[in-house]
């Protein structure tokens, strides 16, 4: 079985099989740490809680649109 080395700008790896079948498989990134990061928390928080008034409020609309909490299901 011949492989391709990934380059860093490639995305996907080519394998050719012994009878001549070609494979594509993902290409992992290698990792990045940031060791200064120490926000994250309270991102993520911030995050979280704005996604979610988001998702409240889309349930309020569709309510006052369709009376219905989660329309066709409930």
């Amino acid at each position: 079985m011949t492989t391709s080395t990934p380059s860093l700008t490639a995305k996907k790896s080519l394998v050719v099989s012994e009878d001549g079948k070609q494979n594509m498989f993902a290409y992992e990134a290698p990792m990045q740490l940031e060791e200064n990061y120490t926000s994250y928390p309270e991102e993520a928080e911030k995050a979280n809680g704005r996604w979610a008034m988001i998702g409240f409020m889309a349930l309020i609309m569709s309510y006052m649109a369709t009376g219905q909490a989660i329309p066709g299901v409930f």
